[in-house]
């Protein structure tokens, strides 16, 4: 059992804040609270255990007024708060452990309650977790060494933690560039494996193209081009 896990130990109501996003355990997220009944969600927590959690939700193509039953999302935990002039806040969170809502409760808030069950991944075969996080690191480094050379970016690369599948997983399906939808499917998956092999697929099949376009551009700026560098989007 995780730090995170003991963190929501003995939690089994949760006020939710549904967004058309996907939260990941151990990623930071920050918000923008300005509704009021948002407002009021933030001054329960802050006020409590400074949990909630984030269930993705898109009004836009849903059929209904807030996200199904059973539905997974993950709990936040607000780490860093800023109250404005006029009642709106800024706040700080990351992402804890996943959930799975039971069912809604009604307390008499303006905002969704959920009673909810916690989760983790499986166990499973350790090597097997750990040749799949290996093999999803060095593609995603190999990733981010050409977009740094992209960006004329001398920074280092990210220190991945290859030796944690589980949270290597949620960190690099949260920095790829995929719709919320696909996040969602990661997010609700209970095999790490399964999960990582599904990252390492996506990352293989753009990290050639990634490469290229950093040969190329290194290439344009060797030949005289004046800082002009061709358009790789076309």
């Amino acid at each position: 059992m995780t730090d995170s896990f003991e963190r929501v130990r003995g939690v089994s109501v949760l006020p939710l804040f549904p967004l058309p996003l996907v939260l990941f355990p151990g990623v930071p997220l920050p918000l923008h609270i300005f509704e009021e009944r948002y407002r009021q969600m933030l001054a329960d927590v802050r006020a409590g255990n400074n949990l909630f959690g984030l269930s993705y939700f898109d009004l836009n193509t849903a059929t209904n007024t807030r996200p199904p039953v059973g539905h997974v999302g993950c709990a936040a935990e607000v780490v860093e708060s800023q109250l404005l002039a006029d009642g709106r806040s800024n706040i700080l969170t990351v992402g804890l452990v996943r959930y799975r809502v039971l069912e809604y409760v009604e307390l008499g808030e303006p905002y969704l309650i959920g009673r909810v069950e916690f989760f983790e991944d499986e166990r499973e075969d350790d090597e097997l977790l750990a040749a799949r996080a290996r093999q999803v690191a060095e593609l995603f480094t190999r990733i981010a060494r050409a977009v740094r050379s992209l960006n004329d970016d001398r920074a280092s690369l990210p220190d991945l933690p290859d030796a944690e599948p589980e949270r290597l997983s949620f960190l690099v399906a949260a920095a790829m560039e995929l719709d919320a939808e696909a996040k969602q499917g990661l997010l609700e998956l209970r095999s790490g494996a399964e999960r990582l092999e599904r990252i390492s697929t996506l990352l293989a099949q753009v990290v050639g193209n990634y490469e290229e376009r950093a040969r190329t551009h290194k290439l344009a700026k060797g030949n005289g081009h004046g800082g002009r560098h061709p358009n790789l989007e076309e």
